[in-house]
């Protein structure tokens, strides 16, 4: 095998990589050669703590053989087929039937797409058809979040809340809206009304604005990841609820990082009793293994789409692949036999527990939070005014470095560490995890 120094200068020479920045790639640039467990190794031969699961899918950890094995398995089988209307294979039968059982009660129907950015233009594309076909075509706009990702595709930047994704593609896709995020650490809410209820207000003062005749949906994930692990109040989803249904609006629940156990429950919106009209997801299905998510949709979106005069004219190619849908299957065994949602329950509020009491009374460490095995925590310049360090300064990212050299990789939303680990960290990964960030936070900020 080549030295990990030749890797990189072929890599500098010819490939482009998601969120390209050739200064940064090249001032700390990896070259992934192995992953066991909860472990990454570097071509260099180090290893390190995968603390974001990949990029939040691999809960399942890596070098999985029984995943590899049914994938070789069903490649000598059936290694593609189409999924269009006029074909089917078992896999993805057997698929939609084990999800339409693990889904939350409102959603029976799939559709298959290749990942989470996937998902969301096909939420986009089936909300505007549905009411279409309903004699409503100006319902078009979609209400989002500030903080939200949602991917990266045209569709679904506009609908993505995190500014930094725009400036560079614009103008972006119209008739994408987005209200403030349910931000416990910062959101201010006016007297005598609770923060979740005044931030899932503002989804009826936006609808209102729009007018309820043009939205067609709002789009938000139970617990924001890549926007920094941010938890909503109780009170905020229930709310969402009564003001979707109030106005006929659908509510698409982004469950690609949340769905299938990471915050402690099967799909995130359960933690509040809440049912959805679609729900996207992605990521965890197949642990990372094989590129695959979709939409789930309740039985009335559904039934316009099996008696609409015209055709949904939606497709991927790779929509069903037989082989993503066989691992997705196999996945889903070790998810409900390893108890993945207990796991991450018991898990998290350790690693929570744990990341409390070694960094929050840190003079610059403004929150620690989390849900499930979904951590996040907050930098701040000054913790009284919540003041954030200017972006200039790269505090974040010098703990980030600082961590890698520790032993740790995970990612940032500027100076908010982000930690989602496979489910199947033990426990002794999960204390060096805390013992490296806070002294990274300790050589970077001071004691």
């Amino acid at each position: 095998m080549p030295t990990k120094s030749e890797m990189l200068q072929t890599d500098f020479a010819h490939l482009i990589h998601p969120l390209h920045n050739r200064k940064l790639h090249e001032a700390a640039a990896h070259v992934w050669v192995r992953g066991e467990g909860a472990i990454l190794v570097d071509a260099d031969g180090k290893e390190y703590i995968d603390g974001l699961s990949g990029l939040w899918n691999v809960v399942a950890g890596h070098g999985r053989r029984e995943l590899a094995e049914v994938a070789a398995q069903q490649m000598e089988t059936l290694a593609y087929c189409s999924g269009y209307a006029g074909s089917s294979n078992p896999m993805a039968i057997r698929l939609a039937e084990r999800l339409a059982g693990l889904a939350p009660p409102s959603i029976r129907r799939f559709f298959f797409t290749s990942g989470g950015g996937e998902s969301s233009d096909t939420c986009f594309k089936t909300a505007r058809y549905y009411w279409r076909m309903l004699g409503r075509p100006e319902k078009t706009k979609v209400i989002a979040r500030q903080f939200g990702y949602h991917g990266n595709t045209l569709g679904a930047t506009a609908a993505t809340g995190l500014t930094n994704y725009w400036p560079m593609f614009e103008p972006r896709v119209p008739g994408f809206v987005h209200i403030r995020s349910p931000y416990p650490y910062r959101y201010v809410a006016p007297p005598g009304v609770s923060p979740g209820i005044a931030a899932a207000n503002e989804l009826e003062q936006a609808i209102l604005r729009e007018g309820p005749e043009t939205v067609s949906m709002f789009l938000a994930e139970p617990v924001q990841g890549a926007g920094g692990v941010i938890v909503p109040p109780d009170d905020y989803f229930p709310r969402i609820r009564e003001i979707c249904d109030q106005y006929d609006v659908l509510l698409a629940s982004d469950e690609v990082i949340t769905g299938f156990g990471r915050t402690g429950t099967m799909w995130g919106l359960q933690h509040w009793g809440v049912q959805p009209d679609l729900i996207q997801f992605a990521k965890a299905i197949t642990s990372g293994y094989f590129p695959l998510g979709g939409v789930g949709m309740s039985e009335r979106i559904a039934k316009v789409l099996d008696t609409g005069e015209m055709t949904w004219m939606h497709a991927y190619t790779y929509s069903a692949h037989p082989v993503g849908c066989a691992v997705a299957l196999r996945t889903l065994d070790i998810i409900e036999q390893e108890a993945f949602p207990s796991q991450a329950a018991e898990k998290g509020t350790y690693l929570l527990n744990r990341l409390q009491a070694a960094l929050a009374s840190h003079s610059h460490v403004g929150d620690v939070r989390g849900k499930g095995l979904m951590c996040a925590v907050e930098l701040v310049q000054d913790k009284t005014t919540k003041a954030d360090y200017p972006p200039a300064d790269g505090i974040g990212q010098k703990v980030h470095l600082a961590a890698q050299r520790r032993g740790l990789f995970t990612r940032l939303r500027g100076d908010v560490f982000c930690l989602a680990p496979p489910v199947i960290t033990p426990v002794k990964l999960l204390d060096r995890i805390v013992e490296i960030l806070a002294e990274s936070v300790r050589e970077v900020l001071g004691d």
